[in-house]
């Protein structure tokens, strides 16, 4: 990038800075969401209010199924995408 392109451009740095935050945040909520080890932590709560009497079998079942969508999802990634330098 030249002097006077970059000169030019330097308005934009702030919009650009947003986007980019943007982008990080959302691959941390992707993340978050489509954790291993948080599905197994709600399906281990779930059991546990099961077992104290909270839920009842149907609610349980109704509630594992959308728990396992929720990892299933299509577009759910399987890996945490490489990190971009």
């Amino acid at each position: 990038m030249g002097l006077w392109s970059g000169i030019a451009m330097l308005p934009l740095a702030p919009v650009r800075g947003v986007v980019r935050l943007a982008e990080v945040i959302q691959q941390q909520v992707d993340q978050e969401l489509h954790n291993p080890a948080r599905t197994r932590r709600q399906l281990e709560e779930l059991e546990e209010a099961r077992e104290r009497g909270e839920v009842s079998p149907d609610e349980e079942k109704q509630i594992q199924e959308q728990i396992l969508e929720t990892r299933v999802k299509p577009g759910a990634p399987e890996t945490p995408p490489p990190e971009e330098g």
